[in-house]
């Protein structure tokens, strides 16, 4: 387990560019709330911290995680945004339905990667129990919202600087 050796909130600042000139979209599951709260709240703070104005960190929010890919779909078309971040949480249950839900969004946030110019997040917990997600949203284990967050920032730094001329 990879988290287990990492926290999720730790990095490097000095590794990080400025985010003044960045917008950053933000899409949130409401299914487990709690849990998805605390993600946005840790991504938002980071952005923040990093140099991103408030207006320009567009939140919006879907029901549940496997409507991630449509409303960061939504929000790349619509929206003047740099990157967006997709938040949402899939704790395993007794049915398969765990293993469909992560999967479809797994393929769908990668699809968009590769279909568009700016970077899509992973942002999904996908845990055995509901403890391990708040070990990860703010818990033990850090905050996965943090780490997105630093990802987004890096990912359109990184765009940029690769910019055919």
């Amino acid at each position: 387990m990879a988290t287990a050796y990492h926290n999720l909130s730790s990095y490097d600042p000095a590794t990080v560019s400025s985010g003044a000139e960045m917008t950053v979209g933000i899409v949130v599951s409401e299914w487990n709330e709690n849990i998805t709260k605390p993600l946005l709240d840790g991504a938002y703070s980071t952005l923040k911290k990093h140099g991103v104005k408030e207006e320009n960190i567009l939140i919006d929010f879907v029901p549940g995680s496997f409507e991630l890919v449509f409303g960061a779909k939504h929000l790349a078309e619509n929206k003047p945004v740099d990157a967006v971040i997709v938040i949402g949480c899939v704790v395993r249950g007794d049915t398969p339905h765990f293993d469909y839900v992560c999967s479809g969004v797994t393929q769908g946030i990668a699809d968009m990667n590769i279909r568009y110019d700016i970077p899509f997040i992973f942002g999904l917990l996908t845990t055995d129990d509901m403890q391990q997600a708040i070990d990860r949203a703010g818990g033990k284990h850090g905050n996965k919202g943090d780490e997105c967050a630093i990802t987004a920032i890096k990912m359109i730094d990184f765009y940029r600087r690769n910019l055919e001329e």
